[in-house]
């Protein structure tokens, strides 16, 4: 630091560099980083102007923004053109959302897992398909976009939301593989992509890992508007959008009709590319009609069946526009070589059977008799979904932070996620938790119950060791 005019100077950040031994950018990166996990940075703290800090240090201003993009990929910081850089809202939490062991002691309510109980009709089904004499040529690579019975049925699904189309449909291990491939097909680091201010987790993850930036979209009566999303375009240079059209993950909204068609307008005149994750629209018995519909070509459409049939079959259907859809094949490629043909096949047989539209039907009467055990024990708070949802959005009492109710859920015995595990860039999120609503019933009942008390104690919840 050199002997000038710093040493009253306010600065919301003042590294010290007089012990390093890696490169200058990487020691400023990590000692950012290490600060912003100890908590002496605090998420939304404007981090001052990269000029600044490069003469408070004597240091180049390319160290500077080497060591801030260090950061940016890792999500920790977020940089707004015109507004700053500030710590992102999520930095101090785990962006991962799959539980990370399975205690006996835990109920599960962050993780949205599907009931399990339809697992064994599945099973029942592939050991039918297993006496099928052609049944070892599945252990073979798969077409990207499987055969053309597989297609069929594919689109036979598609058409139970509405969505009627004469592309060809390509295979994903998942919703999350297209979501992946997708971006990394069509983004370069460094592209900004639109999103909720609130919004899935694996979004973001997948971003950070490709070095590519959410800009969170202003919104008017809780979704996004076309004022924000050409302000975006305009001033924050986004060249896509990501959005969750039917229950969205994690606020359950489901997105009204006119923004799903100003967002096609939008992608028209601005050039956007719009992903579209359609991955909760099955549990839907009424959907409206997806944004693909109004924009096919410039709409990623993807439809998993993960969430809705069985994690285990691994599948996502994607839709592009013709012109993308090598690219997307292509990296979906490098990503997979191959998504399993015997999952694909198994998908396939019971959508034409019927039985793929028998488990919806048993997953959505299940998820309403769980919401109506949610509506019992927390109704008179402010929880958020409807019926057919498998997780629900509570928010809290103004006592409470999101993380803060997270850890008291947690030391209680209830895994719940807070509303900061899901914000975007320096957004503020509402003090709110996701309760995915899937556990079994007992368990479901016993979390319920240790929640409402948490919700009416005053910090004076008596936990049991």
């Amino acid at each position: 630091m050199p002997v000038n005019s710093f040493e009253e100077y306010p600065m919301s950040w003042k590294p010290d560099i007089s012990n390093i031994s890696a490169p200058l950018y990487i020691a400023i990166a990590e000692q950012l980083e290490q600060d912003i996990k100890d908590g002496k940075l605090l998420p939304g703290t404007k981090l001052p102007p990269q000029r600044e800090l490069a003469d408070f240090l004597d240091v180049n201003l390319s160290t500077i923004t080497r060591a801030f993009k260090l950061c940016g990929q890792k999500g920790l910081i977020y940089a707004s053109i015109g507004s700053g850089t500030f710590v992102s809202s999520d930095a101090a939490t785990n962006k991962i959302l799959l539980p990370t062991s399975y205690t006996s002691h835990m109920i599960e309510m962050g993780s949205v897992l599907p009931d399990n109980y339809v697992n064994e009709e599945i099973t029942r089904y592939m050991k039918k398909m297993m006496n099928d004499r052609n049944f070892s040529k599945l252990f073979q690579y798969g077409r990207p976009e499987g055969n053309a019975w597989q297609t069929e049925a594919a689109k036979k699904l598609l058409e139970k939301v509405n969505f009627q189309t004469d592309q060809p449909v390509l295979l994903g291990a998942g919703g999350q593989n297209a979501i992946v491939g997708t971006l990394a097909a069509l983004f370069q680091p460094g592209d900004r992509i639109g999103t909720d201010p609130i919004t899935y987790a694996g979004i973001k993850t997948a971003a950070n890992m490709l070095g590519i930036q959410l800009v969170a979209i202003q919104q008017k009566n809780g979704e996004m508007s076309k004022e924000g999303l050409l302000y975006a375009c305009k001033n924050e240079h986004i060249k896509g959008l990501y959005v969750i059209p039917d229950f969205h993950n994690p606020t359950t909204h489901t997105m009204s009709m006119g923004t799903r068609k100003m967002i096609a307008d939008v992608a028209r005149q601005m050039g956007l590319i719009i992903i579209e994750d359609a991955i909760y629209s099955f549990l839907k018995e009424q959907p409206l009609a997806p944004i693909a519909s109004y924009a096919p070509e410039k709409v990623i459409y993807i439809a998993s069946v993960s969430k809705t049939i069985s994690p285990g079959l691994r599948l996502s259907f994607i839709v592009t526009p013709s012109a993308l859809r090598k690219k997307i094949m292509e990296t979906l490629y490098n990503i997979n070589i191959s998504v399993s043909p015997m999952m694909v096949e198994l998908t396939a047989r019971m959508i034409h059977d019927g039985v793929a539209q028998t488990i919806l039907e048993k997953h959505r009467l299940y998820t309403k008799q769980q919401n109506a055990l949610v509506d019992q024990y927390l109704g008179d708070y402010n929880i958020i979904g409807e019926e057919e949802c498998i997780f629900r959005w509570l928010i809290l009492p103004d006592k409470f932070t999101g993380a803060h109710f997270e850890l008291l859920a947690s030391k209680a015995g209830v895994q719940v996620y807070a509303a900061e595990r899901f914000a975007v860039g320096n957004a503020k999120p509402v003090n709110a938790v996701r309760l995915a609503i899937t556990a079994p019933e007992n368990q479901l009942e016993q979390a319920l119950i240790i929640l409402k008390d948490l919700l009416e104690s005053d910090g004076d919840y008596a936990f049991v060791d």
